[in-house]
């Protein structure tokens, strides 16, 4: 039978809206962990320049009503449970329906063919939320994990630009936007987004995704680069 949908639920805050979802006997719970990284997560998505989630904290529905996206993870130093991450490159598929915030997101997980077995597993754990603290929300957000292997990750800083390669599953690349300095990008500051703060608006140069039958071309879509510095529960 299908639900009703409450006249007003939208305006509803995020937070709200997630709490009172009905029990999922396969979400997974968080069991919180030792952990924490820091480096740098950029992304390219299906919304046209500039994506509305990241001011919106997910509220504001994507400008294509969906979000498509890949995301490149670079830990430049991490640790879970004692296991050393420095140096690690994740990469993420991203299919969110609707506004990100109300979840139903489905993800594949590619993390890099040096990864131990331990590392290997962390960052799943990390990644799924089950780790808890920072990721923890997405325990509630992600519905499905609709893959995860070991790839050669292939992540390029150089500049303004960044660039992810996953075999041929992903190949993108983003640079960010000039603002009126030219040492200074156009950014949005002190922001609640998930990612951390402060995020710098880019956009795609070429970008193509082929991976569990999603086929995806973000070029000239929005992209966002973020400095991250996650961590576990208590940290």
């Amino acid at each position: 039978m299908a639900l009703q949908r409450k006249e007003n639920a939208d305006k509803l805050p995020v937070s709200q809206r997630i709490d009172n979802r009905m029990p999922n006997p396969k979400r997974r719970q968080a069991s919180p962990t030792d952990w924490a990284i820091k480096g740098e997560l950029f992304l390219n998505c299906s919304c046209e320049l500039f994506c509305p989630c990241v001011v919106s904290l997910g509220q504001h529905p994507p400008t294509e009503g969906h979000c498509h996206a890949w995301m490149g993870i670079a830990i430049d130093e991490g640790h879970y449970e004692g296991e050393d991450l420095s140096g690690l490159n994740v990469g993420l598929l991203v299919d969110i329906p609707g506004r990100m915030g109300e979840g139903n997101w489905k993800v594949a997980a590619y993390v890099d063919e040096r990864a131990s077995g331990k590392a290997y597993n962390g960052i799943l754990q990390i990644f799924s939320g089950q780790a808890g603290g920072t990721t923890g929300l997405f325990t509630m957000l992600v519905s499905e994990i609709i893959g995860a292997e070991r790839h050669r990750v292939d992540i390029v800083r150089d500049g303004k630009k960044r660039s992810l390669s996953i075999g041929r599953k992903i190949q993108g690349e983003i640079e960010m936007i000039e603002g009126a300095s030219p040492d200074h990008p156009v950014m949005v500051s002190n922001s609640k987004y998930w990612m951390g703060p402060d995020i710098i608006a880019a956009k795609g140069l070429k970008s193509r995704v082929r991976d569990f039958g999603r086929v995806w071309d973000f070029g000239g879509k929005s992209a966002e680069i973020c400095p991250i510095d996650w961590s576990g529960p208590g940290k």
